[in-house]
């Protein structure tokens, strides 16, 4: 089969993105373009993202970063094989622009479309990157959404834990906006940690030694709360407290996900070397990474992170998990409905 050509738009939460891939599964595949508006100013006076103001955003910045993504990537919509778009989960405005844009343009076009589950997206990035085979575990980590799974193909996925209230990255930012810390709160907290002593303030490892794979930050940003709010914190200790915090979410994961890795370990029967793939914006946390990385090499997993560029949303991913789809012969009807939820998988059994 020759190389597939596909444009991805991304639009499910405050990035307007689009990008240009060819190649094949299982990759590596050629990343031609990758245009990425971010709307964090538009955000940061309210300390979080707003659904309304980052659907307007997309609706006025959609057109010329595809007009830009095609340019750079040196090709026509005559070009591409197949156009993709997010089609859920996530803010369900953005999701809507992103997705009635890709149907425009695939009908203009004449060309077939590809609804991507946002999820999905991340997990197959580490096949665009690095032509990763199957199967693999996956700790897909971001502001949104925070889980363990088992990925054994294009449309196959075993839940092994997901969190049971905040996702990790939600739990950065509230931390971050409790220190006094611009938007976005994640990168704020590991360059400020950088400079901190975590074992000042001892802060709970929610779920640590329990059963299964599940998550949970709740309890642990409530402890940062009480201290910011009732203890004997002054600014001058955020440092402190931001790198016990840290420090506390690592522990977390780590934990966590030792316990995947037997549960992904008894269920494929692997008694060798295991992969781990890191995806999500939170992956771009160089600690995190480096804990992880301790983990994977005392049980025999490698450790595999997207480039920092393609762990937050991106349409390089969005196009990919197209191309992937699209080598299989499937595609969408361009009645497909934008999704605000859309699970990746039911819980292993």
């Amino acid at each position: 089969m020759a190389s597939l050509t596909v444009l991805g738009l991304e639009t499910s939460c405050d990035e307007t993105a689009a990008a240009v891939v060819r190649g094949l599964p299982p990759g590596p595949g050629e990343v031609l373009s990758n245009v990425v508006f971010s709307q964090i100013a538009e955000h940061a006076p309210y300390g979080g993202v707003v659904p309304e103001i980052a659907a307007r955003a997309h609706v006025e910045a959609i057109d010329g970063i595809v007009a830009e993504a095609l340019a750079v990537a040196g090709c026509t919509l005559a070009d591409v094989d197949a156009i993709a778009a997010t089609a859920g989960p996530g803010l369900i405005g953005g999701v809507m622009v992103g997705l009635t844009t890709a149907k425009a343009l695939a009908l203009a076009a004449g060309k077939p479309l590809i609804a991507v589950n946002h999820l999905k997206a991340h997990a197959l990035t580490a096949r665009l990157t690095a032509g990763l085979p199957y199967p693999f575990l996956l700790l897909l980590i971001s502001g949104g959404h925070c889980q363990l799974l088992g990925v054994e193909g294009n449309d196959a996925f075993r839940l092994y834990g997901t969190t049971i209230d905040d996702a990790v990255g939600e739990a950065f930012d509230k931390t971050a906006k409790l220190l006094g810390l611009p938007y976005p709160g994640g990168p704020r907290i590991e360059q400020l940690a950088r400079a901190g002593q975590a074992g000042r303030y001892r802060l709970p490892r929610p779920m640590l030694g329990r059963p299964g794979a599940d998550f949970s930050f709740s309890g642990l940003k409530t402890a940062v709360r009480q201290i910011v709010r009732e203890g004997d914190f002054v600014p001058g200790d955020a440092a402190d407290l931001a790198a016990a915090f840290q420090e506390a979410v690592i522990a977390t994961l780590c934990d966590r996900t030792e316990q995947a890795m037997a549960q992904f370990r008894a269920d494929f029967a692997l008694r060798g070397p295991a992969t781990l793939v890191a995806a999500g914006g939170v992956a771009a946390n160089g600690a995190i990474r480096a804990g992880l990385a301790r983990t994977c090499a005392a049980h025999d997993f490698t450790l595999e992170v997207p480039p920092v560029k393609l762990c937050t949303d991106n349409g390089a991913m969005i196009a990919w998990a197209g191309l992937e789809q699209a080598a299989t012969g499937r595609f969408d009807d361009l009645t497909v409905s934008p999704r605000a939820r859309w699970p990746l998988a039911h819980a292993a059994t």
